[in-house]
C-alpha cells in the first residue's frame, strides 16, 4: 500500500512519541455533516431522505452533479461539493493492526486523541489461530475509528485493511502484514477481522449502518516488492489457474463472500500479463459479479499511474485511467483520475456512464456508513467518546494478542519458564531489547504506551543489567567484549535479536534468511560465556534460518515474538516467567 516510507531511527521515534505525549489538548472538533437537517438548502434533497432506498438516494445525488464535480470524486481525496452540502472525504486510512497515521484520513498530532491501541503485527496475531481474538481486534479498531470520527479527527471511515496476500516467499518484506503462508488460515483471518471491523456479529449478521468499511488487499498474487531487479510495479506473476484458485484467491473470496467486505484493493503487479487494476475479468467478472462484492474497488496508491508509467501497458495516462475505470476500479489512490478522466471522456475513451458506475459504488458505501444521514453524533455509534481509544479493555486485548501469538521454538531441559524467586541477577543483551520501533511492525500508528522487553524484565527482576551488544539491529558494529563480560557475571541471560523495519518492510525484501550483520557471532560468544544456557528471543516478521541456535546446547530456549505491538515487552516477560503459555507459528522457521 502506498509509496510513503517510515522513519526508523530510535531517536526519531522517541522524539515523535514525546511530542505526542506532551502536546496540549488543542483541538476538539466535530465530524463533517452531510444532509444537515438545520441547513434549509439541503434537507429536502432526495439523497438526504433516509426513508428512501440507498440506490434511489445515490442516483439522486449523482444526477445533481456536474461532470467536473463527478470527476473530483474519483480520487481518494474527494473534494467537497459546497452547493449540495457534501463535505470532503478522504478514502485512505489504514488499520492493519490498529489505527495508523498512514494515509490522509486519520489525524493525531495536536488533537484530543493523540494515539491509538497498537496491536501486534498480523503475522504474530495469526499465530494464535484464534478467530475470536481476530474478531475482537477488528471490533476494537472499529470502535477507536468511530471515536476518532466523532471527535473530528477522521476524514473518513474507510479502512484499507486487512492484507490477506499469501506469504509464499519468506524473504518478502511485507509478509509481516499477512496471516501467513496458509490459504485456509488467511481466509479465516480475513472473515473474522473484517466482521469485527465492519461491526457485524461474529457469525456475520449485520444490522443497521456499518461501523467502518474494510478493504481486502492486494488483489492478487502479490508477494514481491523489490528483489533481484524485480519490482512490484512491473512484476508479472505467472500463475496457473489451479494455483490461483487453490492458493491466491481463497482469502479474497472468503473476504467478500463470508466476511462481506465492502472493498477490494487491486495490486501493483500484473497477473499473467495484465495489471490487476486494468483487469476486467478479475475486478468486475470475478470480485463484483461472481463473488458479489457489495462495495467498491480501490486501486493501490499510484497503481493506475503505473499502468502507464512503469509497465507501459497503456500508452498514455489517459488510456491508463480508461483501462482502470472500465475494468472496475471505483476509487483511485492518487490524483490521476482528476487529471485525466476529463480528457478521456472528451476523446471518447470513456463515457459518463463509466464515471456514474464508480460514483454509485462510492456514494453507496458512504451512505451505508451513515455519512449522509445528518449529524453523525446523533446517529448509531455517534456517542462513542475519546475515552474508548486506548481504553483499558483495548490495551489488555493488545497484551492478550501478543501473549497468544508468541511461539516457543526450542526449550531444552525445561529452560523456560524461569522462576522469579530463583533469578538473583539477569543480563539482557541485544539491540531489540529496548528499542520501541522494533515492537511495532509497519503501518503502525502512535501507540498508547510502549513497554519494551527490558522495561518489563526490570519490573520483575530488580538486579537486571543491559548491554545492547550491537549499535543497531543491522549489527554492523558490536560491543562483544562488553556483552560477554555481562553474560559471565549474571545468573541468567536473555538476548533480544532478529530483525526490524530496516531489514524488512514495504519496498524492501530480504536477500537471505540469516540474522543480519554480526548478530550470530554475538549470540554465540554470549552463549559461550554465560553460566547457564541462554534464552534467545527473536523479533521478526519473516522467518529466519537459525540452524546454529537450534544445534547449540548453550542456547537453552528460543522464542519467536514477531512484532508484538505496544504491550510486547510485557507479553514476552509473562511467557518467560510462566504466566502465559506460548503458541505455534503461522509460517515456517527454518531448521527448527
Amino acid at each position: 500500500m502506498g509509496t510513503r516510507r517510515e522513519f526508523h531511527g530510535g531517536l526519531t521515534f522517541s522524539v515523535a512519541l514525546l511530542l505526542l505525549l506532551v502536546q496540549p489538548l488543542i483541538v476538539f472538533s466535530s465530524p463533517p455533516i452531510a444532509c444537515d437537517p438545520t441547513n434549509p438548502s439541503t434537507r429536502n434533497y432526495a439523497f438526504c431522505q433516509t426513508t428512501l432506498p440507498i440506490d434511489k438516494r445515490v442516483n439522486d445525488l449523482i444526477s445533481r452533479l456536474t461532470l467536473e464535480e463527478k470527476i473530483q470524486q474519483l480520487d481518494d481525496q474527494a473534494a467537497e461539493i459546497p452547493r449540495l452540502g457534501v463535505p470532503k472525504y478522504n478514502w485512505w486510512s489504514e488499520a492493519l493492526h490498529g489505527l495508523s497515521n498512514w494515509g490522509h484520513g486519520m489525524h493525531f498530532i495536536g488533537r484530543t486523541i493523540p494515539a491509538a491501541t497498537s496491536f501486534p503485527q498480523v503475522i504474530l496475531t495469526a499465530a494464535s489461530f484464534n478467530p475470536d481474538l481476530w474478531y475482537r481486534i477488528g471490533q476494537a479498531i472499529a470502535v477507536e475509528a468511530r471515536a476518532m470520527y466523532n471527535a473530528g479527527q477522521a476524514d473518513g471511515l474507510t479502512l484499507w485493511s486487512p492484507n490477506v496476500n499469501i506469504f509464499r516467499d519468506p524473504r518478502w518484506g511485507r509478509g509481516q502484514e499477512t496471516p501467513g503462508e496458509d490459504p485456509t488460515t488467511a481466509s479465516k483471518y480475513a472473515v473474522s477481522f473484517v466482521r469485527g471491523l465492519q461491526g457485524d456479529s461474529p457469525t456475520g449478521e449485520r444490522s443497521g449502518q456499518l461501523m467502518t468499511s474494510a478493504c481486502c488487499k492486494h488483489f492478487t498474487a502479490y508477494d514481491l516488492d523489490n528483489w533481484n531487479g524485480n519490482v512490484r510495479f512491473t512484476f508479472d506473476a505467472r500463475v496457473t489457474a489451479q494455483d490461483m484458485e487453490d492458493t491466491f484467491q481463497p482469502p479474497f473470496r472468503s473476504c467478500v463472500e463470508q466476511g462481506r467486505a465492502t472493498c477490494v484493493m487491486c495490486s501493483y503487479n500484473r497477473v499473467n500479463g495484465v495489471p490487476t487494476c486494468a483487469d476486467y475479468n478479475l475486478l468486475t467478472k470475478q470480485a463484483k459479479n461472481l463473488w458479489g462484492l457489495d462495495g467498491y474497488i480501490a486501486s493501490d496508491c499510484a497503481a493506475v499511474d503505473f499502468i502507464y508509467g512503469a509497465s507501459h501497458y497503456a500508452k498514455t495516462l489517459e488510456e491508463a485511467v480508461s483501462y482502470a475505470l472500465k475494468a472496475g476500479v471505483d476509487i483511485n489512490c492518487g490524483k490521476v483520475m482528476n487529471q485525466h478522466v476529463g480528457s478521456a471522456i472528451k476523446n471518447g475513451n470513456l463515457s459518463e456512464s463509466d464515471i456514474d458506475r464508480a460514483l454509485f459504488n462510492a456514494f453507496s458505501l458512504r451512505m451505508k456508513l451513515g455519512l449522509f444521514n445528518g449529524n453523525p453524533q446523533k446517529l448509531p455509534s455517534g456517542d462513542i467518546p475519546p475515552s474508548q481509544v486506548c481504553s483499558t479493555e483495548h490495551k489488555n486485548l493488545a497484551l492478550q494478542a501478543a501473549q497468544d501469538g508468541i511461539v516457543l521454538l526450542k526449550n531444552t531441559g525445561n529452560t523456560l519458564p524461569l522462576a522469579r524467586t530463583k533469578v538473583t541477577s539477569l543480563g539482557v543483551i541485544g539491540p531489540n531489547a529496548n528499542f520501541p520501533p522494533s515492537l511495532m511492525g509497519n503501518y503502525n500508528g502512535p501507540p498508547c504506551e510502549v513497554i519494551t522487553p527490558l522495561e518489563a524484565l526490570q519490573s520483575s527482576i530488580k538486579n537486571t543489567r543491559f548491554e545492547a551488544g550491537c549499535n543497531i539491529v543491522a549489527c554492523n558494529v558490536t560491543k562483544i567484549p562488553e556483552a560477554v563480560q555481562l553474560a559471565s557475571s549474571v545468573d541468567y541471560v536473555i538476548m533480544f535479536m532478529g530483525l526490524d523495519q530496516a531489514q524488512e518492510q514495504e519496498g524492501l525484501d530480504r536477500t537471505d534468511l540469516v540474522l543480519p550483520g554480526m548478530q550470530q557471532t554475538l549470540i554465540s560468544k554470549v552463549a559461550e560465556a554465560a553460566k547457564k544456557p541462554i534464552i534467545l528471543v527473536l523479533l521478526s516478521g519473516g522467518p529466519l534460518d537459525i540452524t546454529f541456535a537450534k544445534n547449540d546446547p548453550r542456547i537453552g530456549a528460543i522464542l519467536w515474538a514477531g512484532y508484538p505491538g505496544e504491550a510486547g515487552g510485557s507479553a514476552i516477560s509473562s511467557i518467560i516467567f510462566g504466566d502465559h503459555n506460548p503458541g505455534e507459528t503461522s509460517h515456517d522457521f527454518f531448521a527448527m
